[in-house]
């Protein structure tokens, strides 16, 4: 089982305190800003931020549906942990200062492929198919925050 990753990031015309608090609001910002592959959203407990707990499901491809259940926590200014309890996925967000009344957010997803050639399909193709997700999401975050 090797381990996969997924790196993404854009430069947002908002600065990094207004970005880092619409991707830690989950009752308001999150189910607004994330694309069609997301479905079943429901914050189970919090929903601002760290001690939020929150489910959704993933559709990455026609096939595939991860069915995710994230703690949230903040182990730094400026970062966003999400840790599934239902697989080894773990999805950092991290918000710093990009200039003046810009801020970059850096989204990686990291979690444990599988072995064989399955594997080596996950580790050539997932990461590629993740991105274009998270793209997304930013793109829909930018235009959140821009407003």
């Amino acid at each position: 089982m090797a381990q996969v990753e997924a790196t993404t990031e854009r430069i947002i015309a908002a600065d990094a305190e207004t970005v880092f608090d619409a991707l830690a609001d989950y009752k308001d910002v999150r189910g607004k800003v994330l694309p069609g592959h997301f479905s079943e959203y429901e914050i189970r407990e919090g929903g601002d931020g760290e001690g939020t707990l929150v489910h959704w499901k993933l559709q990455a491809t026609s096939k595939r549906v991860r069915d995710c259940l994230l703690e949230v926590t903040e182990p730094t200014d400026g970062q966003l942990v999400e840790t599934d309890r239902n697989s080894s996925m773990v999805t950092t967000w991290t918000v710093t200062p990009a200039g003046e009344g810009k801020s970059r957010a850096v989204v990686s997803t990291v979690w444990n492929g599988a072995g064989g050639v399955g594997g080596f399909f996950e580790k050539t193709f997932a990461p590629k198919g993740l991105g274009r997700i998270y793209d997304e999401l930013l793109q829909n975050l930018a235009a959140e925050v821009e407003k």
